[in-house]
C-alpha cells in the first residue's frame, strides 16, 4: 500500500474490504450484491443515544439517521442551519454522466480501492429514438469506450458496475440498497429518491464522492429539519405525485434549501413504498438536501418483495430509531389532508408553478400556452414503479375499451430491468402500446434531454406533459419553446388521451368509436405484482476480489475521456482587476451552465464539454444566451469562446448570478468548467447548496451580496477586485471593490459559507490538492 493508505489504515478511516463492521444482534447484509457488508444498527442506536443524551431533547428522524452517522457523536458541535457535520455514510451511488469524473478524480487520488460500497450505474447516455432495444444497442456502440473505461475502473477499484439497460440509478438503488436507517450519497441530485425506504440519501458532486469512497469523513451543513404532516387518506385520482407538486407550490424551488423534509403523521400509510420514493425523489426541485419517510408496513412489505425480508425483519426489531421521537420540533411544520388533496400538475419551465388539473386548461388559455398536447411521457426515475405503470395500464385500458387510442404521441420508460421484464409478464406494456404507446429503453431518456424529437422544428411553440421530476427551458428536448408540464403518469395518459390540457378527468367526458360518451374511472392497480418480480437480465458486474492488475485505459487523444491536470494553487494575493464573463438574468440552473443531452458524451472530458460553459444563461447586457460582450476586443461573441480568450491573455474572471444560482441538476461539470476556463469567482443572490459546495470543490469563491441590492450596482463592463483575502476566515465576509468604467468606484460585502477546511481547499486550489497535500505530510 502507498503510505497515505496505510496512514489510512491506522488513522482508523474506513476500508470496508479490510475489516467489515458485524452487528452483534444479527448480521444482515446491506444487499445481497454484497453479502459480506453488514447493516450496523447497533452503531446507529449507540450515537443516537450519545446525541440525545448531549441534545437533551426528543429527535426527529432525520436528525437520528444525520446524527446517528456522525464521525465522532462525542464532541460534533450540532446545530440546525449553522455547523458542520462530519459523517461516515453507508455507501456511494454514481450515475456514467457523473461518474467519469467521479472516477477520474478517485484515479488521481491514488488509493488502491474505495472505502466503502459503491457502484455505477449507466442510465443517461441512452438516447430515446426509436425504442428501447434499438436505442440500447445503438447507445452501447456509440458510448463503448465510456462504459469500458467505467467497467475497467469499476473492477480495478472495487466498484460494482450496472451494464447500460440494467435501468435508472434512484430505482436499482430503490430495488437493491437503499433500506431504513442508511445514509447514502449519490452523484445525481434526485439520490433523495431512496428516502421512500427510510433512508438518508443525498445528492453529492463527484468531488464529495470520492472523499467518502477515500475514507474521509464527509461534511454536510447540519440540516434543518421542514416537518410535513399528513393527515387523510389518497383516493380518486390523488396520487403521490400530487403531495410533492403541491409541497413544491408551497415551498418553491428555493424554499427546501439547507433543510431536510420529513414526512409524518397518519395519512403516511395510505401511500405505497415506490409512491414515498416519488415524493422525495421530487424533493430536489425545492432545493431540499433530501426528504425522508418514517418506517411503516408499506416499506416492510416493499422490502419483502424484493427480496429482502431479512432486512425488514432487523428494521423491526429496531424501528424506534427509524421513526421521529414523540415531541420533537421542525423548523417549520407544513400540513396537507390527503382528503382533499386534488390532481395537480405543475408548469411550465419551472416545477413550482403548481395547478390542479382542473384549473390548467382555463389558466392555458389566459397565458397563451398551447392547449393541444404533442407527446405525454410516463416513466423516469420519478415515477416508473410497478404501481404507476398499473395506474397508466388501468386508465388506458378503459379508453381500449371504448375503441380510444391517444391523440399525442406517448412514450413509456420502465425504471428498471425488473420493472420493466415484470410489465411485460403482466400485460401492462402490451396495454400501454396498444393504446398508441412506445416503450423505451430502462434508462433517463427524455427526461435529461436524450431525445432525438423528430415531430417538432426547433423554435415550434409545443406543449408536452410528463411524469417526470423537472421542466426547465429546454431541458426535455432542447427547444426553448417547449412547454413542459410534469404530472402523474395516470393524468399523463388521460391527457394523451384526450389531447389537451384542457380535459379533466374528474370531471369531462370522452367520446368512444361508438360516438357515446364516456367518462373515466379513477384507476387502481397493485401496489407490488402479485406473483414475484421478473427480475430480467442479469446487469450486474461485481467487482473480483482482487482488481490490482485490472489495466484502465483512456487515450490521449480520446474526444471521450481525459486524465485531469491539477487545478493552480492560490498564489496568495488578493484577486485584483477580474472581468466579468457574464451577469446573468434571471433563473440559471445546472441545466443554463452545463447542458446536458448531446452534451453528456463530452461528460469525461472536460476540455471539450467546457465548450458549453454557460450558454444557456441570460446575458442581461442584451437579452440574449450565449452572446456576452469581450472586455478586451469589445466584440460579442459566445459565452466559452470568450472565457478561453480570457484564459489564453491571462486574465482572471468572475460571474455574476441572481437568485438560487445553480439549482437542478447535482452535475459538478458546472463547477469544473468555469474553473478550467480562468473564473475565480461566482457572485450570486443566493446559491443552490449542490453546485454551492462543488464550486467549493474546484477551488472556486463562491459568495452572496450581503445586501442583495447590491446585484444592481455591478454592471457587465465593471472590473471587480476580492479584498482581504490573506485573512479570509469563516464568518468573516469579504469586501468588493466595484471599478467602473467612468473611474468611480464603489465598495460592497460580500457573505459566504466556507468553514476552515473548505478555505483550505481555495488556497490549495481545489479539494483534490488537498487531498494529496495531505497524502505528502503523511507519506
Amino acid at each position: 500500500y502507498s503510505p497515505f493508505f496505510q496512514h489510512v489504515l491506522n488513522t482508523g478511516i474506513r476500508r470496508y474490504h479490510v475489516a467489515p463492521v458485524l452487528c452483534q444482534r444479527a448480521k444482515v447484509a446491506m444487499s445481497h450484491f454484497e453479502p459480506n457488508e453488514y447493516i450496523n444498527y447497533e452503531k446507529l442506536e449507540k450515537n443516537i443515544n450519545i446525541v440525545r443524551k448531549r441534545l437533551n431533547r426528543p429527535l426527529t428522524l432525520s436528525e437520528k439517521i444525520v446524527y446517528g452517522h456522525l464521525d465522532d457523536p462525542e464532541k460534533q458541535e450540532i446545530e440546525r442551519g449553522k455547523t458542520y457535520l462530519r459523517l461516515r455514510p453507508d455507501r456511494v451511488a454514481m450515475q456514467d454522466a457523473t461518474a467519469q469524473m467521479a472516477m477520474l478524480q478517485f484515479i488521481s487520488s491514488g488509493l488502491p480501492k474505495v472505502a466503502v460500497p459503491s457502484t455505477i450505474h449507466c442510465d443517461h447516455l441512452i438516447e430515446a429514438q426509436s425504442g428501447g432495444e434499438k436505442d440500447l444497442r445503438r447507445a452501447k456502440d456509440i458510448n463503448q469506450e465510456v462504459y469500458n473505461f467505467l467497467a475497467t475502473a469499476g473492477a480495478k477499484y472495487g466498484v460494482g458496475f450496472w451494464k447500460p439497460g440494467s435501468g435508472i440509478i434512484h430505482q436499482i438503488i430503490l430495488e437493491n440498497y437503499s433500506y431504513p436507517g442508511v445514509m447514502l450519497i449519490g452523484t445525481d441530485s434526485h439520490t433523495p429518491n431512496g428516502g421512500g425506504l427510510g433512508g438518508i440519501c443525498i445528492g453529492v458532486g463527484g468531488a464529495d464522492a470520492v472523499d467518502v469512497m477515500a475514507g474521509i469523513p464527509w461534511e454536510l451543513k447540519c440540516p434543518k429539519v421542514i416537518g410535513v404532516k399528513l393527515t387523510g387518506k389518497l383516493s380518486g385520482w390523488s396520487s403521490p405525485k400530487d403531495v410533492i407538486l403541491k409541497v413544491a407550490g408551497i415551498l418553491t424551488v428555493k424554499g427546501g434549501t439547507g433543510a431536510i423534509i420529513e414526512y409524518h403523521g397518519p395519512g403516511v400509510d395510505s401511500i405505497s413504498c415506490t409512491g414515498m420514493a416519488t415524493i422525495c425523489n421530487m424533493g430536489a426541485e425545492i432545493g431540499a438536501t433530501t426528504s425522508i419517510f418514517p418506517y411503516n408496513a408499506r416499506m416492510k412489505k416493499y422490502l419483502g418483495k424484493t427480496g429482502r425480508a431479512d432486512i425488514a425483519a432487523l428494521a423491526d426489531e429496531f424501528q424506534q430509531h427509524l421513526v421521529p421521537d414523540s415531541g420533537c420540533q421542525y423548523d417549520q411544520v407544513i400540513e396537507i389532508n390527503l382528503n382533499e388533496l386534488k390532481p395537480h400538475i405543475n408548469g411550465p419551465f419551472t416545477p413550482d408553478l403548481a395547478h390542479p388539473v382542473s384549473d390548467i386548461g382555463a389558466v392555458a388559455e389566459k397565458e397563451g400556452w398551447p392547449v393541444d398536447i404533442r407527446v405525454g411521457l410516463i416513466g423516469s426515475c420519478t415515477n416508473s414503479s410497478y404501481e404507476d405503470m398499473g395506474r397508466s395500464a388501468a386508465v388506458a385500458k378503459q379508453a381500449l375499451a371504448h375503441g380510444l387510442k391517444c391523440k399525442s404521441k406517448f412514450t413509456i420508460t420502465p425504471g428498471s430491468e425488473q420493472i420493466r421484464a415484470t410489465i411485460e409478464r403482466d400485460g401492462y406494456a402490451q396495454t400501454l402500446r396498444e393504446v398508441g404507446g412506445l416503450v423505451l429503453a430502462n434508462a433517463c431518456g427524455p427526461c435529461i434531454g436524450q431525445w432525438d424529437r423528430k415531430d417538432i422544428k426547433k423554435g415550434e411553440k409545443n406543449t408536452i406533459v410528463t411524469s417526470y421530476n423537472r421542466n426547465f427551458t429546454g431541458r426535455n428536448d432542447a427547444n426553448p419553446e417547449t412547454h413542459a408540464f410534469v404530472t402523474s403518469p395516470e393524468i399523463v395518459t388521460a391527457l394523451s388521451i384526450a389531447g389537451t390540457l384542457k380535459f379533466n378527468p374528474e370531471t369531462d367526458y370522452l367520446t368512444g368509436a361508438d360516438g357515446k360518451k364516456f367518462k373515466l374511472e379513477a384507476p387502481d392497480a397493485d401496489e407490488l405484482p402479485k406473483l414475484e418480480f421478473d427480475p430480467g437480465q442479469d446487469t450486474y458486474q461485481y467487482p473480483p476480489k482482487d482488481g490490482s492488475g485490472q489495466h484502465v485505459d483512456v487515450s490521449p487523444t480520446s474526444q471521450r475521456l481525459q486524465l485531469l491536470e491539477p487545478f493552480d494553487k492560490w498564489d496568495g494575493k488578493d484577486l485584483e482587476d477580474m472581468l466579468i464573463l457574464i451577469k446573468v438574468k434571471g433563473k440559471c440552473t445546472t441545466d443554463h451552465i452545463s447542458a446536458a443531452g448531446p452534451w453528456l458524451k463530452f461528460r469525461g472530458h472536460l476540455d471539450n464539454i467546457s465548450n458549453n460553459l454557460l450558454i444557456g444563461a441570460i446575458n442581461i447586457e442584451n437579452g440574449k444566451a450565449n452572446s456576452v460582450r469581450n472586455a478586451l476586443t469589445q466584440e460579442f461573441g459566445p459565452v466559452p469562446d470568450t472565457a478561453r480568450y480570457y484564459k489564453k491573455m491571462g486574465v482572471k474572471w468572475a460571474v455574476i448570478g441572481d437568485e438560487n444560482y445553480g439549482e437542478g441538476s447535482s452535475r459538478e461539470h458546472a463547477a469544473l468548467e468555469p474553473r478550467h476556463l480562468g473564473g475565480r469567482v461566482i457572485i450570486t443572490k443566493s446559491f443552490a447548496r449542490i453546485h454551492e459546495t462543488n464550486l467549493k470543490k474546484q477551488g472556486l469563491l463562491p459568495l452572496t451580496f450581503a445586501d442583495p441590492a447590491d446585484y444592481n450596482k455591478i454592471h457587465p463592463v465593471d472590473k471587480l477586485s476580492i479584498v482581504g483575502l490573506a485573512d479570509f476566515a469563516p464568518g468573516k465576509p469579504l469586501k468588493c471593490i466595484i471599478k467602473h468604467p467612468n473611474g468611480s468606484q464603489e465598495t460592497i460585502m460580500l457573505n459566504h459559507t466556507f468553514n476552515e477546511s473548505q478555505i483550505e481547499w481555495f488556497q490549495a486550489g481545489s479539494a483534490l490538492n488537498r487531498m494529496k497535500e495531505l497524502q505528502q505530510k503523511s507519506s
